[in-house]
């Protein structure tokens, strides 16, 4: 067993050996081929020096003296024999032989002989092998078929897990784009696992457990293999999911072959996908929890209790529920360590387009940065995706090369959806969302604290008939209450411009008022910008699959959700207030952006401030505010959309 992981280990390739199956099948293919072959040559020679006669023939030969000698098989009745010319023949005469023949034979000279054909050795064995060969054969298939349900059966209790070694692709932190303070972190584990003694002369302990913790698509399966890659050990990955089966004590029995089958291989990594699975806090649900999985959940917390720091066993683990799992599964001593692997930033997006990106033909007008820029809160697999969408769309346009339109029209895909040209509007409904759209586009070029516009457009796309696009200049962590009222005027643009043009409403703001509601409901409960309510939280009840609540209570009284009602109330009418000033000061902007939209159907950025300014009569932000400007915007016509970041919770 050593052996093997040794020479695993060093690479060396060790020829498969076929199994008994194929064995027996090639053994029986190659006798019936000898057979066959056998067959075929005796009586293709027998055919080239053989002359075959019909039996006329062979009776006028006789009164004509051609014959020398005759041979005459009493069993089968043919006749070989010379001809006076010395070449051999062969005839099939009738059984019993014609006296009168033979007499015949007799008085021309013609030297007869007798003989009785008794059947080969060959033939006998054929005749009744053949059967019984065939017979085992079958019975020797049937047996094999039920050891192999049998074996199967029996292996339940074994672990799934996939072993990847270094005869495998490797994947090495290189492969891993940004991230440098999370591999920085996770490092260790390498360093442990290539010189262990450098921990144990100073008396670390590695930590046993470590916990990638992130959203889905961050690339925390990726940065496990690469620590696998890295150490050069043996990574043996399972889904959380693969320790259930329907049969009772199916998930102890595979944590414990897992975690036996680690320590033959150690040093080794045992990586856990999608944890939370079989980590879920027990005793949690409507029922009281599930037996099967709380008992492979004790099992497991077992076996990271019996691990010996000098073993070489390190277990990782990935989830995007931390908050689902159970507290003695997050102790220290089991999973010591939780590594956040967060959404990529902008600084980490720009390498991870860049990975994605090589070996694809990218053109010259392309600019990472600004489709970095503009994809906030997307993760790695979303990013990947992006550049292939782009690629896609190049390919249908039939281009050589990825340009910059076919990321701004990837990009717009994945956010929106794909362009509804079917959908055919009249001029009046064409008109109304242009001034709509104009609406949030004008109020986001004059705020202060707002977004710049990217582009604006009243072309339809997935659900939306028009939209209008910000794009932050900068990553942010932390918005101010002055950003946050800005989001809520901005929003109201639509229907407030609706409203000021055409004295009445549509259902066009129903996803803005939906955004704006939500988001000055946050603003008084959970972020205490009320000056009425005042420093007081209260945040959105657990869930009922984790076992904490029932039902869905809240933990404030009904004066105060009259209060906070209130408050909400009073901070979307201050902003719709706000927005309907600022649109009546800057109508003649408004109209310009919205003949412009009808016009053109998509505009950018630096268009709408041109057009604010112009109509304002000078420039409504003196210094300059600061816009985002997509190469070849007016020749592409893309779709564009309102994103907004999304705020913390």
């Amino acid at each position: 067993m050593s052996r093997n992981i040794k020479d695993m280990r060093n690479g060396n390739r060790q020829p498969s050996k076929p199994s008994p199956e194929q064995g027996w099948r090639w053994i029986v293919i190659s006798l019936v081929v000898v057979v066959a072959l056998f067959l075929l040559f005796s009586s293709l020679s027998s055919k080239a020096t053989t002359k075959a006669l019909t039996y006329n023939q062979f009776i006028s030969d006789i009164h004509s003296h051609q014959l020398s000698s005759a041979l005459v098989d009493n069993t089968t009745g043919i006749i070989t024999g010379k001809l006076a010319t010395g070449t051999a023949y062969t005839v099939t005469g009738p059984l019993p032989e014609i006296p009168a023949d033979i007499t015949l034979l007799q008085k021309s000279g013609v030297a007869v002989t007798f003989q009785n054909t008794t059947t080969g050795v060959l033939s006998t064995l054929l005749y009744y092998l053949v059967p019984i060969v065939a017979i085992v054969a079958f019975f020797l298939w049937m047996n094999r078929r039920a050891q192999g349900q049998m074996s199967g059966i029996m292996s339940i209790g074994r672990s799934k897990a996939k072993t990847y070694s270094t005869e495998r692709p490797r994947t090495t932190f290189d492969d891993v784009a940004g991230y440098s303070g999370v591999k920085t972190e996770i490092r260790e584990v390498v360093d442990f696992l290539k010189q262990p003694n450098r921990f144990k002369d100073v008396g670390a302990r590695t930590p046993k457990g470590i916990l990638l913790v992130g959203p889905p698509g961050t690339g925390k399966t990726l940065l496990a293999r690469a620590v696998a890659g890295e150490a050069g050990v043996p990574f043996m990955s399972v889904s959380g999911s693969d320790f259930m089966e329907m049969f009772v004590g199916v998930g102890a029995s595979r944590v414990r072959d897992l975690f036996q089958t680690a320590r033959k291989q150690a040093p080794a990594i045992i990586f856990i996908d999608e944890i939370d699975s079989i980590g879920r806090k027990r005793g949690a649900g409507l029922g009281g929890g599930h037996d099967e999985r709380e008992q492979t959940l004790n099992q497991m917390l077992s076996e990271m209790d019996g691990f010996d720091a000098a073993e070489g066993v390190v277990i990782m683990a990935a989830t995007n529920r931390p908050d689902i799992l159970d507290p003695a599964l997050l102790r220290p001593g089991r999973f010591d360590r939780q590594i956040v692997v967060p959404l990529p930033d902008l600084e980490e997006r720009l390498p991870i387009l860049q990975v994605h990106c090589k070996g694809k033909k990218i053109g010259a007008d392309v600019d990472l940065e600004i489709v970095a820029r503009g994809t906030p809160g997307m993760s790695g697999a979303d990013l990947a995706n992006l550049v292939n969408e782009a690629a896609l769309h190049a390919v249908r346009r039939g281009a050589h090369q990825i340009d910059m339109a076919d990321f701004e029209d990837a990009r717009d895909r994945v956010l929106m959806g794909q362009r509804r040209d079917s959908l055919v509007l009249s001029d009046e409904e064409k008109e109304r969302i242009a001034f709509h759209e104009g609406g949030h586009a004008v109020l986001a070029y004059v705020l202060k604290y707002s977004d710049p516009v990217h582009k604006v457009t009243i072309l339809p796309t997935g659900m939306a008939l028009g939209v209008t696009q910000q794009l932050p200049l900068e990553e942010r962590h932390i918005y101010p209450k002055e950003y946050i009222e800005d989001s809520l005027v901005v929003r109201m643009g639509g229907r407030v411009a609706e409203l000021l043009v055409y004295g009445d409403l549509s259902t066009g703001a129903s996803n803005d008022l939906v955004g704006n509601t939500e988001l000055a409901r946050k603003m008084v409960r959970e972020w205490g910008m009320s000056d009425r309510v005042g420093p007081m939280a209260w945040g959105s009840q657990g869930m009922v699959f984790l076992g904490e609540d029932l039902m869905h209570s809240r933990d404030y009284s009904e004066d105060t959700s009259r209060v906070i009602d209130e408050e909400v109330e009073k901070i979307l009418r201050e902003q719709e207030q706000r927005a309907m000033d600022l649109l009546t000061d800057h109508k003649a902007g408004l109209e310009s952006v919205a003949r412009a939209l009808l016009e053109r159907e998509t505009i950018d950025g630096k268009e709408v401030g041109r057009l604010v300014d112009d109509a304002f009569g000078r420039e409504v932000h003196p210094g300059g505010k600061r816009v985002i400007v997509v190469p070849r915007l007016e020749a592409v016509q893309n779709i564009a959309m309102m994103n907004q970041p999304e705020l913390p919770k």
